[in-house]
């Protein structure tokens, strides 16, 4: 087998983010966008066929979790009596994608374990501090994809916070050493104030482009939005590629290696 940098296919790391405002309708409350789901479901099939990566995929919780995250302001912790409520909401909200995710994974034969988030993880002031990975490494020897999302997260400061999958990354990534990163949206890439792709984005260069990047998609984010997904990308230490997955094909050619267009984010 080819090795690259002395890395063969099989060795190779790669996290997965399939985007809540991708694989949902985020102007409609609980609508997950199925055609879309199961498309992604079917590249990230054949790219395991053909290369035999070893994956780590995780996707937002869009039109489901952001919901009930707006309703109880979760983000801002256990601020009223109703916030325990939101707590519970916002996980189950979270699980439900989740559900139809795997569910849609298993039809096409991509053999993926769900692991829960909020069961795992500890935050500080909205950043994950502890969270036991070992049956994700253990899943990952056993060659199956561990299957993450965006989920709620007790938090030591705050009494609990939203812990986003760009977050949980960036925590795996510390630990887990992944080779690169390909975040999947419903845009080109990251775009700047005309509009336009910007092609590579460095911890030099990101002060210029934040203004543009409060939002995602046009639709306030509980997580933060594109500025919270580059951001967190410059602390995974790793190339993290962010591209269009309603472009078919696109997904399973990143994940194939291939140069895809979108925008990298590194360093």
């Amino acid at each position: 087998m080819t090795k690259t940098n002395g890395i063969t296919p099989r060795d190779e790391l790669v996290f997965v983010k399939l985007g809540g405002s991708l694989i949902t309708d985020k102007s409609t409350a609980y609508k997950a966008r199925i055609d879309v789901i199961d498309r992604l479901s079917r590249e990230i099939q054949r790219a395991r066929t053909q290369r035999g990566l070893r994956l780590v995929v995780g996707h937002g919780s869009g039109g489901f979790a952001h919901v009930s995250a707006t309703r109880f302001e979760t983000a801002r912790g256990a601020i009223n009596p109703n916030s325990w409520e939101g707590f519970i909401r916002v996980h189950e909200d979270a699980a439900k994608l989740n559900a139809i995710v795997r569910e849609s994974f298993a039809k096409t034969g991509v053999l993926a374990a769900t692991i829960q988030p909020s069961s795992v993880c500890i935050a500080r002031a909205g950043r994950i501090q502890e969270a036991y990975t070992r049956p994700i490494e253990l899943l990952l020897e056993a060659g199956l994809i561990p299957l993450l999302y965006g989920d709620v997260c007790l938090d030591l400061e705050r009494g609990m916070c939203v812990a986003s999958t760009e977050e949980i990354f960036r925590y795996l990534a510390a630990v887990l050493g992944p080779h690169r990163v390909v975040l999947v949206g419903k845009v080109d890439g990251v775009l700047d104030h005309r509009g336009e792709v910007i092609a590579r984005i460095s911890s030099a260069t990101f002060k210029c482009f934040s203004r543009s990047l409060l939002e995602s998609d046009g639709v306030a984010d509980v997580t933060g939005g594109m500025l919270h997904k580059v951001k967190s990308s410059l602390e995974m230490g790793v190339p993290a590629r962010i591209i269009n997955g309603l472009k078919p094909g696109l997904l399973e050619r990143a994940l194939l290696g291939e140069t895809v267009p979108g925008t990298v984010v590194e360093g």
